[in-house]
């Protein structure tokens, strides 16, 4: 058993480690790493566990949709072990209140069910229902000090962002309650965007730091896995005005939207003032957004739509969208519909993968009292 690092040491090596996941080198060795891993998961997925999941904020998008969910399904059906939260506790890192969380809840599971995430093959469950989880992050937050979490640019964009507002203890927090969610379970595997390796990266950190500090019966053989990122290759949708897609600003285009609201919703989409239709993602930024939205649906080459378009203007193109759009969510809608009909359906895979989720946590959290002596 190695003696723990001083707090001097523990910030210079956090600041190190944070560095490095940022940099155009490490990047580089991501996007290497991932290609790796897909090529792992062909051969073999059950080496890997992943963990995934959303916060109950609001209604699944689009967005989420191309950005995140289809490509669980993908991995799920790859046959690798799947594990999605629902961050609910996590709504209250930024927030005052919970909101309508229930039927926020209930409308995740509603459409993980109804793009295709088989609850048999993949473990849905919420942060609320699981307290060996969260009583990880006693022993994670003695591995931490406070100056490296004000680095983490998550929570260092969200104290930029309250303009002088005290931030939440849970705010701070965020990224060792990150760590306790992938580490709870042992997920060796985790899809992020770029922006998302720092987190990633303070999960390595508090699992390096909690053997070098604890240690087991067999030295070899590491209480937690360093989780591995598989770096998101989906396209970045923009909402329908051309900023970020956000349930905040409303310009998002819900997955439990009728194709009547769907058709409303692209009208109102931002384009420019050229009738000609091109895809040019740098000079036209809201026109090239709509085309590989359309792309995505029916999976084509974003230019070569814009070239079938050409002087069709702004409403041939989202004519087009529409309905390619509502034709790709057809299936999803319909699913939902029936999925609705029967909340005790959902009720019920919730409180499954809530036991499930339940056993392996309260497994890790004996090994882990265990490793630090506290077993009496």
């Amino acid at each position: 058993m190695t003696e723990p690092v001083t707090a001097n040491e523990a910030d210079a090596e956090a600041a190190d480690a944070l560095a490095a996941s940022t940099s155009e080198a490490s990047l580089r060795r991501s996007e290497e790493r991932s290609r790796a891993i897909e090529d792992q998961i062909a051969k073999d997925p059950s080496v890997f566990r992943m963990l995934t999941g959303d916060r109950p904020t609001g209604h699944l998008h689009i967005g989420h949709y191309f950005g995140s969910i289809l490509n669980r399904v993908r991995l799920q059906d790859a046959g690798v072990e799947t594990l999605v939260l629902i961050a609910d506790y996590q709504v209250i890192t930024d927030r005052d209140g919970t909101g309508p969380i229930r039927e926020r809840v209930h409308s995740l599971v509603t459409d993980y069910l109804s793009v295709g995430i088989d609850p048999a093959r993949t473990t849905i469950f919420t942060h609320s229902a699981i307290p060996a989880l969260n009583q990880l992050m006693l022993p994670f937050l003695s591995l931490v000090s406070d100056s490296e979490l004000y680095r983490n640019p998550t929570v260092k964009a969200e104290h930029d962002a309250t303009g002088g507002r005290p931030m939440s203890g849970l705010l701070l927090t965020y990224p060792v309650h990150q760590a306790a969610d992938i580490l709870f379970c042992k997920a060796n595997l985790v899809p992020v965007g770029k922006d998302q390796l720092p987190h990633l990266e303070q999960t390595r950190v508090v699992a390096r730091r909690f053997d070098e500090r604890y240690g087991r019966v067999d030295p070899h053989e590491p209480v937690f896995p360093q989780a591995e990122a598989l770096l998101s290759s989906g396209s970045l949708i923009l909402g329908m005005d051309g900023t970020k897609m956000s349930k905040s600003k409303g310009n998002t285009i819900e997955l439990r939207m009728t194709a009547d609201e769907t058709a409303k919703v692209i009208k109102r989409a931002v384009t420019d003032s050229d009738r000609f239709i091109t895809f040019d993602p740098v000079n036209r930024p809201e026109v090239s957004n709509l085309l590989t939205l359309a792309g995505l649906c029916a999976d084509r080459d974003p230019a070569e739509i814009a070239a079938e378009i050409g002087d069709g203007g702004g409403g041939g193109l989202k004519k087009y969208l529409t309905e390619a759009l509502n034709e790709k969510l057809a299936p999803v809608r319909a699913r939902r519909l029936e999925l609705e009909a029967d909340p005790g359906h959902i009720e019920a895979v919730l409180r499954e993968g809530n036991q499930r989720a339940n056993a392996i946590a309260d497994a890790t959290l004996a090994e882990v009292r265990e490793a630090m002596g506290m077993v009496y």
